[in-house]
């Protein structure tokens, strides 16, 4: 159980759940499946948006319904359904068989023999797991949330050069109950987070540039908007005066630079060139959609030389807060956590139960997620995070480290190829660094790298104090497209001899 102070929502809990699965479980296994699988999810959605103090738009969105995935005749099948009765669960069961029967004859048509196996797992009977948060968003008024977007966008209106401001919170509830026919049965509860603000700067000459909060998604409830983890007064209070900086920054002159790369920069090239490089479907390609394959072949486990000797990173379905993190995947797969690079070189893998039995892996690591009651699950990213350094130095340190470089803070664009190697990032902010200390804000500015020379040049690493847990609300898999929220933690580094763009000397203007 995790440390949340909640209880399973009592709406849920008054939900046929487990008749359901009996119900649907008892005729697969009928049907003749040699596994069988139910999961019925709630999942509440809401947002909230303003455009100048304004309220531009809101949402408040539930969807509920239960899936039954069969392994059949060694094909899947799956199909879901809305009415919450024995018999229709019955009747979904079924076309969840029928579907695998047809999906077997096709595939023995394409003359393939592959058998869908599945990596064994212990039984978790009656399991419940509820992540970490303090105040359920949607136990908070409308109009309270309102008012407190309304505040913060007033605030930075209020102050010289800005024009415009988007305020947004993005809120999720997300209840879950698994049953399988091998005995396992889990009932879980999740909540998470996502306020952001952007302000917006348009000069009297028409030059214009913008700047947003660097406050993650996060497996937080209300709490998080309201101070416990993110100093919201002083972040809005430094965005008017970094705008200003920014706009008025000399152009960055293209080169080499070393680079000390701030967690909330960080986080995404960890995603793009390390998250999505482990999934080991990509990496055998049985996955393309979205974000391709991998350079990161399965032949290369434990030889493949990812980046410096100070590069470890996890996958990790146990971090609290994470908005990968769960109790149990949606194969019944207790979370974990593993190395996927250790010491610089690739030793693990992100799997589901069907892939880590297709490697010869005895245990999937529990990374199966499926957005919607109405979608099958696939195989999705944990929170994959770069590891501080026990004893390592603080960001200022590490910028005292730089005689000629860059400082890099906050996401922004990005651009990597296919197979998640060549690789370009943009931030929010770039700060130049003269012997030692920074020196003012620098614009136009991109760093390039193959994956594994940007990860082979980390020459000093970040301790646990500069570490924070960064993510997104919305990572896309799979066709017909599913989302999902991963976080990634990770401390402040320092590159050593990385390119730098020219961004509008790029475009050729």
């Amino acid at each position: 159980m995790s440390k949340s102070v909640h209880s399973l929502d009592d709406g849920f809990l008054a939900l046929p759940l487990s008749a359901l699965a009996d119900a649907a479980l008892a005729r697969a296994r009928a049907l003749g499946a040699e596994h069988a699988d139910f999961r019925l999810e709630r999942v509440r959605s809401a947002a909230l948006r303003l455009k100048d103090a304004k309220l531009a738009g809101s949402t408040d969105t539930t969807d509920l319904g239960y899936a039954v995935r069969v392994v059949h005749g060694g094909a899947w099948g799956f199909a879901a359904g809305v009415d919450l009765t024995m018999d229709a669960a019955a009747r979904v069961a079924a076309r969840a068989v029928a579907m695998a029967k047809l999906s077997a004859r096709v595939i023995a048509a394409a003359g393939a023999d592959e058998r869908v196996e599945l990596a064994p797992e212990p039984v978790h009977a009656e399991k419940t797991w509820i992540s970490a948060y303090e105040v359920n968003p949607f136990d908070v008024p409308d109009a309270d949330k309102t008012g407190l977007l309304t505040e913060w966008s007033e605030r930075l209106l209020a102050a010289p050069g800005i024009s415009h401001v988007d305020a947004s919170l993005l809120a999720v509830q997300e209840n879950k109950f698994y049953a399988d026919t091998a005995g396992t049965s889990t009932t879980q509860q999740r909540v998470r987070m996502h306020p952001e603000l952007t302000a917006v700067t348009v000069t009297d000459s028409g030059d214009f540039d913008s700047m947003r909060t660097l406050a993650p998604p996060a497996g937080r409830g209300w709490e998080y908007a309201t101070g416990t983890g993110w100093d919201w007064d002083e972040e809005l209070a430094r965005i008017p005066g970094w705008l200003a900086e920014k706009l008025a920054a000399p152009s960055v002159e293209a080169g080499s630079y070393d680079l000390v790369v701030d967690p909330s920069n960080l986080w995404l090239t960890i995603h793009e060139s390390v998250g999505h490089a482990t999934e080991l479907d990509r990496a055998l390609g049985y996955e393309a959609a979205y974000a391709g394959t991998s350079f990161a072949t399965f032949d290369q486990l434990g030889t493949l030389r990812y980046g410096s000797g100070l590069m470890n990173v996890t996958g990790d379905r146990t971090a609290e807060h994470g908005l990968a993190s769960i109790g149990y995947d949606d194969e019944g797969v207790q979370a974990q956590s593993w190395d996927l690079v250790r010491e610089g070189v690739l030793v693990g893998y992100q799997t589901d139960r069907r892939i880590a039995k297709l490697t010869g892996f005895d245990r999937s690591n529990g990374c199966a997620y499926a957005d919607s009651p109405a979608h099958v699950p696939v195989q999705r990213m944990a929170n994959v995070s770069l590891q501080p350094a026990p004893e390592g130095p603080t960001t200022e340190e590490l910028i005292g480290e730089v005689e000629r470089g860059i400082y890099v803070v906050g996401d922004r664009s990005w651009s990597i190829d296919m197979q998640r190697y060549n690789f370009q990032f943009t931030a929010q902010r770039f700060f130049r660094i003269e012997n030692g200390r920074l020196a003012g804000q620098l614009k136009d500015v991109a760093y390039q790298a193959t994956t594994t020379d940007f990860w082979g040049s980390m020459s000093a690493i970040g301790g646990p104090e500069t570490y924070v847990l960064g993510g997104t609300f919305s990572c896309g898999k799979a066709q017909p497209g599913q989302s999902a929220s991963v976080s990634h933690g990770c401390p402040s580094a320092l590159f050593r001899n990385v390119n730098i763009l020219n961004t509008t000397q790029e475009a050729g203007r």
